[in-house]
């Protein structure tokens, strides 16, 4: 149970409370499907069956953005879809990969061959290449644009695996880096942010990478076990013969040190994650932009040097989550976020780590950065008394199975697949 795992953060408690009784709408508020397009419909409604991180907080966006990040996202989806299908051979999935682009202009053209989960975006393109075709141009060539150079990149990472450092930063540009710069141009389109967002492509790079390095750090266990190898072995071959060998119990040491390294690594985007969003303007794309690196460090924070890595995936807590997601809504608060996580890894650095000058050398960077001392950083607890806390802590426990339950009918009766 979510308000479990909280018991010992009662800020977390009073979040998740808060949260239940429709906190949520200040940071995500409920669209209007029903003055939507059958067929832009359905694409939300894909979009909701197909990501779990992202779905919130693209319905939370502005204006015409919305629907351009919304068939965005679908349509890198589907094109995920296809590479991640192992049911597909190689001399079928390649052209498919490097002509994906092409398919965005024919009416007609799907796939119903994938095994993967979140087929039916193969299945039913057609829809979602409608609504592509019902953007205006400059968000159309935004995104064939970038469907086009992610397809390529993934072609080329099919026949090779990740070895070298160089090589993580360059598969993790080709799904994640060309991501954010994409995200970036779509912002500028759309003139809620100003045209630099959109060309400093650096920045934007970085903001993908945080993120795609988080994922593959602490989806190690689940990768390996499924054949998947995105740990670059410049990294894990300091340690161990074979990258699945870090998960032994005998190896834990050698594990961790690799851990570390990585996110070591990782850390190094995080002053251009900053950088990048103290240049926002407008309220929803920074929500939009903040929310996923904020819970990123979190995630960090909670991998680094955690021998829970390599025993299973490892997530924050859904309180902490939720509580990150209604205090990222400006730079002031994500800037202390950051430096909280910063400051708890910084606690967890062993003397004898491999890495450790490094990552000293990185948290320093971030702390000066973020351009906050430790003693003025307000704190992110909620000053409640004793006693409205524990009565709020009490509410919350006793109400929770009621909420859940009446809050899912109310989905069930209002969302749009009861329009």
């Amino acid at each position: 149970m979510d308000i479990l795992k909280s018991l010992g953060h009662p800020e977390e408690i009073f979040n998740l409370f808060k949260f239940k009784m429709g906190g949520c709408r200040t940071v995500m508020p409920k669209l209007d499907y029903e003055s939507m397009s059958d067929s832009l419909r359905t694409c939300y409604l894909y979009l909701n069956q197909t990501s779990r991180s992202f779905a919130a907080v693209i319905q939370a966006l502005d204006g015409e953005l919305r629907h351009a990040v919304c068939i965005f996202y679908l349509v890198l989806r589907a094109l995920d879809t296809v590479e991640d299908d192992m049911s597909i051979p190689l001399d079928k999935k390649v052209p498919m990969l490097n002509d994906f682009h092409t398919y965005l202009y024919q009416d007609e053209w799907s796939f119903s061959e994938s095994q993967e989960k979140d087929r039916q975006v193969l299945e039913d393109f057609p829809t979602i290449s409608l609504e592509f075709r019902n953007l205006a141009l400059e968000y159309r060539d935004v995104i064939s644009d970038i469907c086009h150079r992610m397809g390529v990149g993934m072609a080329e990472f099919l026949e090779k695996k990740v070895g070298s450092m160089k090589e993580w930063d360059q598969y993790c540009h080709y799904v994640a880096g060309l991501v954010g710069i994409g995200l970036s141009r779509l912002f500028s389109a759309s003139q809620l942010e100003d045209p630099e967002v959109g060309r400093d492509t650096e920045l934007a790079n970085s903001m993908g990478l945080f993120l795609q390095k988080t994922n593959i750090i602490r989806d190690y266990l689940e990768d390996t076990q499924e054949g998947r190898a995105f740990w670059p072995q410049e990294a894990w071959s300091q340690f161990a013969g074979r990258l699945e060998d870090l998960a032994q119990p005998e190896k834990l040491e050698s594990a961790l040190s690799c851990l570390n390294l990585l996110v070591t690594d990782a850390l190094r985007h995080v002053p251009d994650v900053i950088t990048y969003l103290s240049r926002l303007r407008n309220q929803s794309v920074f929500n939009f932009c903040a929310i996923p690196q904020v819970m990123a460090i979190a995630t960090l924070s909670l991998c680094y040097n955690n021998p829970l890595v390599f025993q299973r995936v490892v997530k924050i807590r859904k309180g902490q989550a939720v509580t990150l997601m209604m205090e990222a809504t400006n730079m002031r608060a994500v800037q202390t976020i950051i430096t909280q996580y910063s400051q708890e890894i910084l606690q967890k650095v062993s003397l004898t780590d491999p890495s450790r000058d490094k990552t000293l050398h990185i948290l320093a960077l971030i702390r000066e950065k973020s351009a906050l001392s430790q003693s003025s950083l307000p704190s992110r607890t909620h000053h409640l008394s004793p006693m409205y806390l524990s009565a709020a802590m009490l509410l919350a426990a006793l109400s929770w199975q009621y909420l859940s339950t009446t809050a899912a009918q109310a989905q069930g009766t209002n969302d749009m697949q009861g329009q």
